[in-house]
């Protein structure tokens, strides 16, 4: 307990998912955190909760991450609030099922424009806050589809395997200025989130299939357990790297 406290951090698609379990685990630690979310309810609803379990600050801001504007506002409300910025969990994804050639470009277009275009703000706008505030921990969400081929999965896959690359051009740019800032990208597999079992029955599966297979499938926590490392000073040496988080799956 207490390893985040005196941070603040932002945590984007927090409301539900992977991104509730950041932000719970992060609250845990001590830190302030910012919940933003398209998903008013349950967003306000895990504020309340983080608020009513501890003695730190939890706030929601709506936010929808395709909009510069709103990435400005975000970041400037919370270094208002509590003075500064130390780690940004860019988590905010979604998914549709189609293979490069049933793909429309709409799709294309919106699952970049939230997964690839989305952790870009997030990026560009909390390096001038983190800067500001002595530096910070820039933690963006990939997944195990950026390095294996998933047809069905094409145009998240695309998504994710940007949020890979950008991470690195991140971590290299603030290391070349000094910025004290780092940047590393975790890669889940299969995790049983809303998400996982909704694109699961889509494809005319069962979750069981994921629970007997050789992996089995994660928990939210186990992801979070790792947000919280990559946010502390503990993971100080840890930068530009990729956290693969599928129990083997990529290495069979």
């Amino acid at each position: 307990m207490g390893r985040l406290t005196g941070k603040t951090a932002i945590v984007t698609g927090a409301a539900t998912g992977l991104g509730r379990a950041d932000a719970v685990a992060l609250a845990r630690e001590g830190a302030n955190v910012v919940v933003t979310d398209l998903n008013e309810a349950d967003g306000q609803r895990l504020v309340d909760e983080l608020n009513g379990a501890r003695a730190g600050s939890a706030v929601f801001m709506k936010q929808d991450v395709r909009e510069e504007s709103r990435w400005q506002e975000v970041i400037a409300e919370t270094v208002r609030r509590y003075g500064g910025l130390h780690v940004l969990v860019n988590n905010a994804g979604m998914v549709k099922i189609a293979t490069p050639e049933t793909c429309t470009l709409e799709e294309f277009r919106l699952q970049n424009a939230v997964m690839s275009e989305g952790v870009f703000l997030g990026c560009k706008h909390a390096i001038p806050a983190m800067k500001a505030s002595g530096g910070g921990s820039i933690i963006n969400m990939s997944s195990v589809a950026s390095h294996l081929g998933y047809p069905v999965y094409f145009a998240y896959s695309a998504a994710k395997g940007a949020v890979r690359s950008m991470t690195k051009s991140v971590a290299i740019h603030c290391q070349m200025n000094k910025y004290n800032i780092r940047c590393n990208s975790v890669h889940p597999g299969a995790i049983d989130t809303q998400m996982v079992r909704d694109s699961t029955k889509q494809l005319g599966m069962e979750m069981s299939a994921w629970e007997q297979s050789p992996t089995g499938i994660g928990q939210p926590t186990d992801v979070a357990n790792v947000v919280v490392f990559l946010a502390s000073d503990e993971s100080r040496f840890v930068n530009g790297a990729e956290i693969v988080l599928d129990n083997a799956l990529i290495v069979q």
